[in-house]
């Protein structure tokens, strides 16, 4: 089950392309990552401030299909929703998509895993009420 949802919107810059004039394939991965800690601080989690708290949250693994591609000055957008995948585990389901017209540019899907101090996966009261209420929307 998906949780709520955020939207962000971006504009392609002329730095992100490569030879061939489209977007390189990494920086696809800098989008989704904005994307995905603006929804966290929409749900009131603020990266640093839990990295600052030995709160961790890491990418364990990202899937990614590239669909079509994105230009320099193309208008874009990410929509990111979360999904709890085990105790310690939960993914962001992510969609990349041109705007106004809604082209589908690449789907993703990203695990993830708090970690603690030392570095071992762990639940935290904070974390866990945050994706609730986001799988509760």
């Amino acid at each position: 089950m998906l949780g709520a949802s955020h939207t962000c919107a971006f504009d392609v810059r002329d730095y992100e392309c490569d030879m061939q004039g489209v977007v390189n394939n990494a920086n696809y991965l800098h989008y989704l990552e904005h994307a995905r800690h603006a929804l966290l601080k929409e749900l009131g989690l603020e990266f640093a401030d839990l990295s600052r708290r030995g709160i961790n949250l890491v990418v364990t693994r990202i899937e990614i299909d590239y669909l079509s591609p994105l230009r320099s000055g193309d208008a874009f957008a990410v929509r990111s929703a979360i999904e709890r995948v085990s105790r310690l585990r939960f993914a962001f389901v992510q969609d990349i998509f041109k705007t106004p017209a809604d082209t589908p540019v690449a789907r993703a899907r990203v695990t993830g895993t708090a970690l603690n101090a030392a570095g071992r996966p762990a639940q935290f009261a904070e974390v866990d009420t945050a994706l609730a209420a986001a799988l509760a929307q």
